[in-house]
């Protein structure tokens, strides 16, 4: 991105510089005008349609730089691939303040994006220009809305009926020699010059390989033509389908046999550079090799590459014979897709196969080692459209594989989740062809996108999913490998997520065990698993354990990457407050909170759980005012990022719920828990525990706005499915045992109220101890219903006890402290954590 003079838009993209020899297309460029300048106040995509040659690209960036000053924003976007649409939308997230993709990931950013251009916020007059598109409906969900422009360059006629188009063909006769007599000026007459034109078609591109030749080499128009009459009759007797007219493709063979006798070796350069993508090639892929990477390609490559006076020499030479665009300060080189195509039809299959191992080689030099490090993004991100054309997935080199799942890890932790898929399903299906599902790389990929179904929340099919291929793992690589040690401490997740905490807590403990058998106590495999077992003894109610791995898993995360040391701090700091300390946990999770904010940024998964946690501990410890804002604030940005049904925005939404309710907005709280209730078995499936947690607090709800037989419904409700998945003694059934006591005593049967708070009492006393605040929650509200049952001498007794406690806890000047001293009921409130 640069930012050009004081007339030029705020933001001015990746826009292809403008061409000296531009020549004609003005009656094109005023149609095009025309038609952009009628359309209504809504987008109406406008697309160049044209064969492969004619200057379509040209021509969107003539167009772009002539009405610059028209527009506070121009971008353009490689619109081949989809993978290169979503991160280029992406890359304007920091010029919309929007969260870029390094804190929300590519999709959320993409996302992020098209809603601000759609608001024209900040900038109403912007231009998004698409180039070379394929089919339309890949592209149109990603198309903006708003009053901003949107053009779009393809060869596709599909568009046409789709979006207003405008077909773009050769030059007539007059442009084309005003075209040659620019491009070699002294050098060529007219007569020249529409001889050239007639003979070469008209066609852009192969005027351009022409002049350049001319310009560069001074050879005669004469001389030209004969070469190319030899060369059409040469390729017309061979009689080779091709999808180019003859013209063009017995021009850049005349071009290539030149380079050839001048610099050999940048003719090798060139058939190399035909086996990358379309899109810009990093000039360091070439320069920054390795000697042992070097030593992995052709004699031809190696000399080349290991001289860098040479390498400079060459690509100056494709530039100068105009069969590459060079970007100087961004050192990259750009071939156009049928110069490619022209050059790998002209090589026999084994020169090709050479050739394309040499780039595969080249991108697995170029690749970073490691995917989940974000000052590796942007190199990742310039290799990403070289992957599917140069045919990555077909390469069985080690080396070549690892990079591609670097890849697919690179697109998983950028948070480009669409895309990731797509390229982890290519990768598994021709490797599993190619290598069968038992080999190593097959079985990595597999756990790559084991992980993104858990991501997706297609939480059902992940746990199968990951299931079956642990088993596979176990039985290929024996059960002590890397790889099988991944899947196992990934699937506790996976039971987690279906609710069986039983399960998940005792292969969350094989899990640990083995991986400190396997790399030790220090490894980040085994702190990882580490930081899950806790998670497993929270979901267990047993928080102190929890709190102990926690903190093990925090002093050890020094060996881990920042998001991950932000979970284990956050971890620690909800263990904490489980654990009924709040002011200590308050602490912690503000510690964690700011450190996520200042290394991973605000809008990271993991600094929006910090803070949704902070959140209910702040409120816990009685900071409402606090709590509420920064409850209203992380929820407000899980929604913008993630959309209403993400786990992590539901699990916010109850948050903000319970504190709404705590400072008296009632119906508010009321409807957004509703709402959030209806959600939550769309993804985790109607039995969860969560889904009979938030259940519960609906009823606290119903309640307190005058409705307790609804409670008592609602509570019995969730009470059963919570007995029939976690049984009595755990933490969030008894939860709910407490609050449908308070609606039995609302409802006059004191008897079954007093019952149940008794056994309840007893029970929170043995699982979490008589003095944590859920004990003195259940024995406050006890107390008030012994009174009115007439249990004096025992009411009393309690209510002394229980005020002691308060007072050496969480003081007698806390707000439920408070409640509880004024002979009201206090309410158990229960918050999802993530899985």
């Amino acid at each position: 991105m640069s930012v050009v003079s004081r007339q030029a838009p705020a933001v001015w993209g990746k826009v292809p510089p403008r061409l000296k020899n531009f020549t004609g297309r003005e009656e094109s460029l005023g149609k095009l005008r025309a038609s952009i300048a009628s359309q209504p106040t809504a987008v109406v995509p406008h697309a160049l349609h044209g064969l492969g040659g004619v200057g379509k690209t040209q021509l969107a960036a003539e167009y772009a730089h002539r009405h610059r000053d028209e527009y506070d924003l121009v971008w353009w976007i490689p619109a081949d691939q989809p993978v290169l649409v979503r991160s280029s939308l992406a890359g304007l997230a920091p010029y919309l303040d929007v969260p870029p993709a390094s804190s929300s990931g590519i999709e959320d950013a993409a996302n992020a994006v098209l809603d601000a251009l759609r608001r024209g916020e900040p900038y109403a007059r912007w231009l998004l220009v698409f180039d070379n598109a394929d089919q339309p409906e890949d592209l149109l969900e990603l198309l903006p809305q708003g009053t901003g422009h949107v053009l779009i360059t393809s060869r596709n006629h599909r568009w046409e009926g789709v979006v207003d188009t405008l077909a773009i063909n050769v030059f007539d006769r007059a442009e084309s020699v005003e075209f040659l007599t620019k491009r070699v000026p002294q050098a060529i007459s007219r007569e020249e010059a529409e001889r050239l034109a007639h003979e070469l078609g008209d066609l852009p591109l192969a005027l351009e390989q022409a002049g350049a030749l001319q310009a560069e080499t001074g050879m005669s128009v004469e001389e030209y033509l004969g070469l190319l009459t030899e060369r059409t009759s040469q390729l017309l007797s061979e009689g080779k389908p091709s999808e180019y007219p003859v013209s063009m493709t017995a021009a850049w063979a005349i071009s290539v046999e030149s380079l050839k006798g001048k610099m050999p070796d940048a003719l090798y350069l060139l058939r190399c550079c035909a086996f990358f993508g379309p899109e810009p090639i990093p000039r360091d892929a070439f320069t920054q090799v390795r000697p042992e990477v070097r030593a992995q390609l052709g004699p031809e490559l190696q000399t080349l590459i290991a001289d860098p006076i040479a390498t400079s020499k060459a690509v100056g030479e494709l530039g100068r014979f105009a069969l590459a665009r060079l970007d100087i300060p961004g050192r990259t080189l750009q071939i156009h897709r049928l110069i490619q195509a022209l050059l790998r039809e002209g090589l026999s299959q084994d020169e090709q196969q050479v050739l394309q191992h040499e780039v595969h080689v080249l991108l697995a030099a170029y690749a970073p080692d490691d995917p989940d490090d974000q000052k590796n993004w942007e190199r990742f991100q310039n290799l990403l459209g070289h992957v599917e054309p140069a045919g990555v997935r077909f390469c069985d080199a080690p080396a070549v594989r690892q990079m591609a799942l670097n890849v697919v890890r690179y697109l998983f932790s950028s948070g480009n989740l669409v895309s990731q898929r797509t390229f982890a399903e290519e990768f598994l299906q021709t490797w599993s062809t190619r290598s069968g599902e038992d080999h190593e790389d097959v079985l990595s990929m597999a756990l790559e996108y084991g992980n993104l179904l858990r991501e997706l929340g297609r939480y059902g099919e992940a746990a199968q999913y990951n299931e079956q291929w642990l088993i596979k793992a176990e039985k290929s690589v024996g059960p002590d490998h890397e790889l099988t040690l991944r899947f196992l401490r990934g699937r506790p997740a996976d039971l987690r997520a279906s609710g069986n905490f039983r399960r998940a807590l005792e292969v969350g403990e094989q899990a640990l065990e083995r991986c400190q058998q396997r790399f030790g106590d220090e490894d980040r495999a085994t702190i990882r698993a580490l930081n899950n077992l806790a998670l497993d003894y929270g979901l267990s109610s047993r928080y102190q354990k929890a709190k102990e791995l926690h903190k093990r898993a925090y002093m050890g995360s020094s060996a881990l990457d920042q998001s991950s040391m932000a979970n284990a701090w956050t971890g620690l700091a909800r263990a904490v407050r489980l654990c009924g300390d709040y002011a200590e946990a308050a602490d912690i999770g503000q510690d964690a909170h700011a450190f996520a904010l200042s290394t991973i940024g605000a809008d990271h998964p993991w600094t929006l759980r910090a803070a949704k946690d902070l959140s209910v501990a702040w409120r816990r410890l009685g900071d409402l005012e606090g709590a509420l804002e920064l409850a209203t604030s992380t929820h407000a940005r899980l929604v913008s990022l993630y959309g209403l049904d993400h786990p992590d925005t539901l699990s916010a939404a109850m948050g903000l719920a319970n504190v709404l309710r705590t400072m008296g907005e009632a119906q508010q709280a009321l409807d957004l828990a509703a709402d959030t209730v209806r959600r939550y078995p769309r993804v985790y499936g109607p039995q969860h525990p969560y889904n009979h947690g938030c259940i519960g607090n609906l009823a606290i709800m119903r309640r307190v706005i005058g409705d307790p037989e609804d409670a008592r419904r609602l509570n019995e409700e969730a009470l059963e499915g919570l007995d029939r998945s976690l049984g009595r003694d755990h933490h969030y059934t008894l939860t709910v045992t407490t609050n449908l006591a308070s609606d039995l005593a609302l409802l006059g049967e004191l008897e079954s109220a007093v019952r149940l708070g008794r056994g309840t009492l007893r029970r929170l006393s043995a699982l979490l101890g008589g003095e944590h605040p859920m004990a003195l929650l259940c024995a406050a509200n006890l107390s008030a219903d012994l009174l009115a049952f007439g249990e004096q001498e025992e009411a009393a007794e309690l209510y002394e006890g229980t005020k002691s406690a308060y007072a050496r806890t969480l003081g007698l000047d806390h707000p439920d402290v408070r409640v509880f001293l004024d002979g009201r009921h206090l309410d158990a409130d229960f918050d999802p954590p993530p899985i």
